[in-house]
């Protein structure tokens, strides 16, 4: 398995909980009007400038549908795509290769729709900042949007709640930040220790306290250059330094000269459109 692709078991359970939400009680009724010999042939083809992302989740889902189907695919997740870039052909029989078109490009589409859109971060912060996604993912496809995220040159933040302590302004209540880390660090030893910080004076807590990270929330790029520069006086100047909330494609040039070491945005994995790709048949 590459950087790239999610694990195969999600990629499996993800297929299998689509396809039965496309064949629905009684099956694919339409194609089933073709004669059972019938046999076709399919290009899988880009229709626009992106990253290509999720063809793990093709190949299993004719598979899942009948594994005498042919994918044969060209390119790898992560690859430059332009109109007309061939992916990859699909040949076989013909009713289950017209039953899953739909699924495979839905899966195709959006999870290359993540990359590109990843892809177009990471090049307009020109390499000064790695560039993070978020939990804001569809339910039930976090791996699979963060494996495209990767794709598309972008790097992962948590996958879940167990990954590491992040602490915001709806947990701090009564504890204050420094009370937090300290909390953390004897509750879950083992874990990176994040604190979101809306103001200067919480950046000085959080690296005083300890914290692993720092969250810079909704400043503008000129705050957080002030904030970075604080982290990096500090006696603590390795400090990771976040910048979120408020990212766009229009800003986030501003925000990598900050000095800061990570950007994340939810807007790669829940704002991504889906990238133009199609599946062109030929029937034999």
């Amino acid at each position: 398995m590459s950087d790239y692709e999610a694990p195969i078991h999600v990629v499996r359970d993800a297929v299998e909980l689509a396809l039965a939400e496309d064949l629905g009680p009684l099956g694919d009724v339409t194609a089933a009007l073709l004669p059972e010999s019938a046999r076709g042939s399919a290009v899988l083809n880009a229709r626009a400038l992106g990253v290509l992302a999720g063809t793990a989740c093709v190949t299993e889902t004719f598979a899942q549908l009948d594994e005498s189907i042919d994918v044969a695919l060209v390119l790898d997740d992560g690859a430059p795509l332009e109109p007309g870039t061939v992916i990859g052909t699909i040949s076989g029989p013909l009713r289950p290769v017209l039953t899953g078109e739909r699924t495979a490009l839905n899966f195709l589409c959006h999870l290359s729709g993540v990359a590109s859109l990843t892809h177009r971060f990471v090049t307009a912060a020109s390499g000064r900042v790695q560039i993070w996604d978020t939990r804001k993912t569809l339910p039930g496809l976090r791996a699979l949007e963060k494996a495209a995220v990767r794709a598309g040159g972008g790097a992962n933040h948590r996958g879940s709640l167990s990954d590491m302590v992040l602490v915001k302004d709806n947990h701090l209540g009564s504890l204050g930040v420094a009370g937090a880390v300290k909390l953390a660090r004897e509750q879950a030893p083992n874990l990176r220790v994040e604190v979101e910080c809306e103001r200067a004076e919480q950046v000085v807590e959080a690296v005083t306290a300890g914290a692993d990270m720092v969250m810079l929330d909704n400043m503008t790029p000129t705050e957080a250059a002030d904030c970075v520069r604080i982290v990096r006086e500090s006696g603590r100047p390795a400090t990771i330094v976040e910048i979120s909330g408020g990212i766009t494609l229009d800003n986030v040039a501003d925000y990598a000269a900050s000095g800061a070491d990570v950007i994340s945005t939810s807007a790669i994995t829940q704002s991504a459109p889906a990238l133009d790709i199609g599946l062109d048949l030929t029937i034999h």
